[in-house]
């Protein structure tokens, strides 16, 4: 907008004396603002939506881990049912769970230090 206002003062245009112009242009510059907060909006509600299932997914990630790693798999003894092959999986792949874990508190770091900028930016 500065630099909107900073051209029309530098090239001073000639606007015929007419209310219904100024009328028109207040009013498309108020469809305009009403715009720009609702596309402000739904940026806002999807950054936090992502920030969530970051979060979600990092504890998840970590629970999973930590059961993988603390919780004793005897794999012959294991039975049929879905418990028992989650803990199967979770013990075969146990040392590469770490990777998706860092990879999602890297992402999430990198979001919200993202976001933290995008304010103070703001301000």
């Amino acid at each position: 907008m500065n630099d909107i206002d900073k051209f029309l003062r530098d090239n001073k245009p000639v606007v015929k004396d007419d209310p219904t112009f100024l009328l028109e242009t207040r009013r498309k510059m108020d469809s305009v603002r009403g715009i720009k907060a609702e596309v402000d909006r739904q940026r806002s509600n999807g950054r936090v939506a992502l920030i969530v299932t970051l979060a979600i997914g990092l504890a998840i990630g970590v629970l999973a881990t930590s059961i993988a790693f603390l919780y004793p798999v005897d794999v012959t003894a294991a039975g049929e049912g879905f418990f028992d092959s989650v803990r199967v999986f979770l013990d075969r792949w146990k040392q590469y769970l770490f990777f998706p874990v860092a990879a999602l508190a890297v992402v999430l770091s990198l979001v919200l230090t993202r976001s933290r900028q995008i304010f103070m930016h703001k301000l």
